[in-house]
């Protein structure tokens, strides 16, 4: 019987093996559905189904359905638990080797982001608001809409435990932005990704297939947990963006 230091930790033998590391790397850039994911890594739709299945058994990767279509399905990685994982695997290989954090990255040129969702009310304002907070001078966003509506009240009292006040702000058309250069258009709805205009220079596009918090209506009371759950998520992604742009301009 192996002695438990000569196992690898579950981490590395999930994400160890070539397609599902390949499958994490694509999703480490954006949520994606598996006929993208087949065509991406050009291997069977059963293949790439049953590795996103064992990745989700793992607790690394996460699905939800479309919003735009239910017969569709977006596939996300965990992001933090990787991280966690990753950390922990190179402790179990000697304490020395425990991962920490890597400073911000510091790019050369600031970067342009769009945040795009439908109404403008909710998600892409607050994922603009964390922007600026977290990324510092790295980044400079915006936000904008398909369909622009007041912005919602819940938007306001989740930031606000966040410490960051976005009241007052108001919600924009995409058509705003008609013309204007970003280094980033991130989508964060799954109707917004299908109607997403073209934007100059070919910007990085990203999706996060982020559910609609005031979506089937209900009291603001009632509504609540749902923003708090969508500022948790985008406080997460937003998190890792500086790092990710870096990356892509380095």
């Amino acid at each position: 019987m192996a002695r438990p230091e000569t196992v690898p930790p579950g981490f590395l033998r999930l994400a160890g093996h070539p397609l599902r590391w390949r499958l994490l790397s694509e999703l480490a850039r954006s949520d994606r559905q598996v006929r993208e994911l087949t065509v991406l890594t050009g291997e069977r739709q059963s293949l790439v189904s049953y590795h996103l299945g064992q990745l989700r058994a793992g607790g690394l990767v996460s699905m939800r359905r479309s919003s735009a279509d239910r017969r569709d399905a977006y596939y996300r990685i965990d992001l933090a638990r990787c991280a966690e994982l990753l950390a922990a695997a190179g402790a179990a290989l000697h304490p020395g080797l425990r991962l920490v954090p890597r400073p911000p990255a510091r790019l050369r040129e600031r970067v342009g982001v769009l945040f795009l969702c439908t109404g403008n009310s909710a998600r892409s304002q607050m994922a603009e608001a964390f922007a600026e907070r977290l990324a510092g001078d790295a980044v400079t966003a915006a936000s904008a809409g398909s369909h622009p509506k007041t912005l919602h009240p819940n938007a306001v009292r989740a930031m606000l435990e966040y410490g960051i006040d976005i009241t007052g702000r108001q919600a924009k058309h995409v058509s705003t932005f008609a013309g204007q250069r970003f280094g980033c258009v991130v989508s964060l709805c799954d109707r917004v990704r299908e109607v997403c205009p073209e934007f100059p220079g070919h910007p990085e596009m990203i999706h996060w297939s982020i559910p609609d918090p005031g979506h089937g209506g209900g009291s603001d009371a009632e509504t609540y947990p749902a923003f708090r759950a969508v500022a948790a998520d985008l406080r997460t992604r937003i998190g890792y963006l500086p790092g990710r742009l870096g990356h892509a301009v380095g």
